[in-house]
């Protein structure tokens, strides 16, 4: 198994990902693959005092291929083994998170697993969640960082698309499945997510996975991709009824994110000359 992870600037989180993977007990040697995008606040030198304690660690210079999708395909293509899981530099995987990806490897070509969403924001435990299995009412897909996806499959249709900034890790998991590939689930597999601090911060990445989403939906409509307008009147019905609640800090965020989404979604329509609102 190869784990890849693409990084740029990963400091402070990245120790506490790096921990997490070094503890997963596969049962056999597997290898984590750090593509690293650009980085220049010290991710490099943690980076080399990592590889003297954990033996399976590469780290790779994607520097000449900007975003996190063209990082993921160099660490692809250095990748030693036959089943490549994904993550991201800021998260945490949880136990056995490797093991559960190769379980669900075993029955389909790729496999998402599932996101606790609360642990690493400030919130109150829940139940880990899974990620989007039916994206503008289409194809179930898997978010990047946390999926698993045999080579061969993944090369097949080239990897991730390097033309998108956000919405490459769905747009990977509809063509894999559009080619003939199986999309599984591997609920076992769980990633604490950590969010971006700040409300700001969540309206802009908010607005670019709007954006993506109406990209998504004129790429793919003519398939079946559709406009989701029930999940729009219930997302601007939430966001008016939650307007008493941003003066929390945690519920600021979450507001700021979903119209992030929305305005995104408006904005990508416009552009892209679709209705995806």
């Amino acid at each position: 198994m190869s784990v890849i992870v693409p990084v740029r600037d990963a400091l402070p989180w990245l120790d506490a990902q790096l921990e997490a993977l070094a503890a997963q007990d596969l049962g056999r040697p597997f290898e984590v693959v750090v593509a690293d995008n650009g980085s220049t606040d010290g991710t490099l030198e943690r980076l080399a005092d990592w590889q003297r304690r954990f033996p399976g660690l590469r780290v790779l210079d994607a520097s000449g291929r900007p975003g996190a999708s063209g990082a993921r395909n160099q660490a692809a293509r250095a990748a030693r083994a036959g089943l490549l899981a994904f993550c991201d530099a800021d998260d945490v995987v949880g136990p056995g998170w490797l093991a559960a990806l190769v379980a669900g490897l075993e029955r389909a070509d790729v496999v998402a697993g599932s996101l606790d969403t609360a642990s690493l924001n400030g919130r109150s435990p829940a139940t880990a969640q899974l990620p989007a299995t039916s994206a503008l009412g289409f194809l179930p897909a898997g978010l990047a960082c946390n999926l698993g996806v045999r080579r061969e499959a993944f090369w097949s249709v080239g990897g991730f698309d390097e033309g998108l900034a956000v919405g490459e890790d769905v747009d990977l998991c509809w063509r894999l499945q559009l080619s003939g590939h199986r999309f599984g689930v591997a609920s076992g597999a769980v990633v604490a997510k950590r969010e971006r601090a700040g409300a700001l911060a969540q309206l802009r990445r908010g607005w670019q996975y709007g954006r993506a989403d109406a990209l998504l939906c004129r790429r793919y409509r003519h398939l079946g991709a559709r406009p989701p307008w029930a999940e729009a009147a219930r997302s601007w019905l939430w966001l008016a009824a939650n307007l008493p609640a941003l003066a929390s800090p945690v519920a600021r965020r979450s507001w700021a994110h979903g119209a992030g989404v929305r305005l995104g979604r408006l904005a990508g329509s416009a552009r892209h000359r679709v209705l995806c609102p």
